[in-house]
């Protein structure tokens, strides 16, 4: 039997629908799952177990009704401190929740507390490890929200992508990560820091807790991955621009991943991305660097001697390129967007590697977003699922990247890879 702590978000909410469970008991087993391992995980940024009993003790009915729900620390909420993963804004309290968390809670979720990001969800890390393996990061930017699912502190949580911050600290902790289309999830509320790239999305257990959040919060149907598909796809397999940093367990991976979905019944073509799509990756930096310093600009003007060393430096570099590099970047966005859209054609979806491999020893550095910024920038839906272990036994993902607006189709086909994995 699943401990509860353990439970999907699918099924904890089906055991409260049924009166199995009640959102105090599923709670309070969440929060002795946290007693027991956040002193080693460090996974929350803000966690009052009291005000997180009061919540589910009042949790109201809906698709969401009685989950735990946990906020990574760049979005607000009006309950408890929005802080950034910045000393700059020590015990910052926001007067209303994020639009997204709005949205939770409006659907019957229960949010439990916040979760540790990176400094403005950048690069310089928090005290987060990875619940499989302590030693190891558990990714970031989204290092708290990953680390908590894996760990069995709560089902949901949510995570933001601007680089590679949701699929990547999902694969490395061993659990499913979603990064909806550009815009879907409203921004408003968040400490935005690229405006063209800034995404929010989920972290679960399951491909269909993604679909089940992501229905709740919208009000789209993102349908539900667990069903039968009517066929078998026809998936591109794609290394992309970075694919010579692969390493070998996720070339392994890849082909391994292939053969099964092949056995599945799908077909599944390898497939060369037109340049326009590496060129945009080449811009990533200069993109999500000069928005961030645009972003940032009081804390840079007024509080910069708080910014870590790796911040202030790229926040100056940023500030010293021309602005011309900024336009340029988001042009070249829009034509590999159109790009992809065309060499997409006849193909149901991508499959891709959602990271260059296992998680790096140490916590000093969440890893590198190589097979990240590209579906980042092109603003497409993707998922990772679990696809096994690495050399080291820890968890290594395969993402399923699909077109714009297309949500529920790149779930469901992420749902039918993880079936075909078995």
């Amino acid at each position: 039997m699943t401990d509860i702590p353990d439970l999907t978000a699918t099924e904890a909410r089906a055991a409260i629908a049924a009166g199995r469970l009640s959102p105090a008991a599923l709670m309070e087993a969440c929060l002795d799952r946290v007693a027991a391992r956040e002193p080693e995980v460090r996974a929350f940024a803000w966690l009052d177990p009291a005000l997180a009993r009061r919540a589910a003790a009042a949790a109201k009915d809906g698709p969401l009704g009685g989950i735990p729900f946990a906020v990574k620390d760049v979005i607000d909420t009006a309950d408890q401190p929005s802080q950034y993963g910045s000393p700059i804004w020590a015990g910052h309290r926001p007067r209303s929740d994020a639009a997204c968390v709005a949205a939770a809670r409006r659907a019957g979720a229960v949010i439990i507390g916040k979760t540790v990001t990176t400094e403005f969800a950048t690069r310089h890390p928090g005290p987060t490890a990875n619940p499989r393996n302590l030693k190891h990061t558990p990714g970031g930017s989204s290092s708290g929200s990953a680390a908590g699912v894996a760990a069995g502190f709560f089902p949901l949580a949510f995570g933001t992508q601007t680089a590679g911050s949701i699929v990547r600290p999902a694969a490395y902790c061993g659990v499913v990560g979603f990064k909806p289309s550009y815009g879907t999830l409203h921004r408003a509320g968040m400490k935005v820091m690229s405006e063209s790239l800034d995404t929010i999305g989920v972290m679960a257990r399951s491909v269909a807790d993604c679909a089940l959040a992501m229905s709740a919060m919208t009000g789209i149907d993102h349908g539900n991955p667990a069903a039968k598909a009517p066929r078998a796809p026809r998936l591109a397999l794609v290394m992309g621009p970075t694919a010579d940093q692969a390493a070998p367990e996720t070339l392994a991976l890849m082909e391994r991943v292939a053969e099964a979905c092949r056995r599945a019944g799908a077909e599944v073509v390898p497939l060369d991305l037109p340049a326009a799509c590496a060129a945009a990756v080449d811009a990533h930096p200069h993109v999500m660097n000069m928005e961030s310093a645009e972003a940032i600009g009081w804390e840079v003007d007024h509080a910069g001697a708080q910014l870590s060393p790796v911040l202030a430096e790229r926040m100056g570099w940023a500030r010293t390129q021309p602005v011309a590099k900024l336009v340029e970047g988001r042009i070249a966005f829009a034509a590999a967007r159109a790009a992809y859209a065309d060499a997409l054609a006849g193909f149901d979806a991508v499959l891709t590697p959602s990271a260059p491999g296992e998680a790096p020893e140490g916590l000093a550095w969440t890893g590198d977003p190589a097979f990240n910024t590209l579906w980042t920038l092109l603003h497409v839906p993707c998922a990772t699922v679990p696809a096994g272990t690495g050399p080291r036994g820890l968890p290594l993902g395969v993402q399923v990247a699909g077109r714009i607006g297309e949500d529920a189709a790149t779930l469901a086909w992420a749902g039918w890879v993880q079936s075909a994995l078995g």
